[in-house]
């Protein structure tokens, strides 16, 4: 068992949906900015909710609320901007969330084979545990999302 000095502290970011937290690994973190007007497309899915512009780049909104909490947000204070990675490029993904984002620094556990496949591990803060998100499986990728037009399925589904 390691002793208290030996325990390999990192830093997290916990972010507030609605009453619950969760955690991101701060060097997944880009910024954290006040809502601003989203763009949607006639043919975006289900998982992303349209694009913000911020600092020359369209980055995609992701409300991963529903997916784990079971219900959207009703009000958004701020967009977390996270890095997530497509294979070898790295690009930004906005994630609203409701409420004052803190950074702590831990020791996360890792998660268990029990565990959904979007929470990458847990930490203990205060009187809490609080799942440390897994950005990649929680938001979509190329070939990862979902359509909602026949032609589209189609043209993929045709793709060698």
């Amino acid at each position: 068992m390691k002793t208290a000095a030996e325990l390999e502290l990192q830093s997290y970011v916990l972010l507030r949906l609605g009453e619950r937290r969760f955690a991101l690994a701060a060097r997944e973190i880009a910024e954290l900015v006040a809502p601003s007007r989203v763009f949607r497309f006639p043919q975006q899915t289900k998982e992303i909710e349209g694009v913000i512009l911020r600092r020359g780049r369209i980055v995609p909104v992701c409300d991963v609320s529903e997916r784990l909490l079971g219900n959207k947000l009703t009000s958004r204070r701020f967009y977390l901007l996270a890095a997530r990675k497509y294979g070898e490029h790295t690009e930004w993904v906005a994630l609203p969330v409701s409420g004052e984002c803190e950074l702590i620094n831990a020791e996360m556990m890792p998660a268990g084979e029990s565990d959904s496949n979007h929470v990458a591990g847990w930490l203990s803060h205060g009187a809490e545990v609080i799942e440390v998100l897994d950005l990649e499986a929680l938001t979509p990728g190329p070939g990862t999302l979902s359509t909602h037009h026949p032609e589209v399925s189609a043209a993929q589904e045709a793709r060698p």
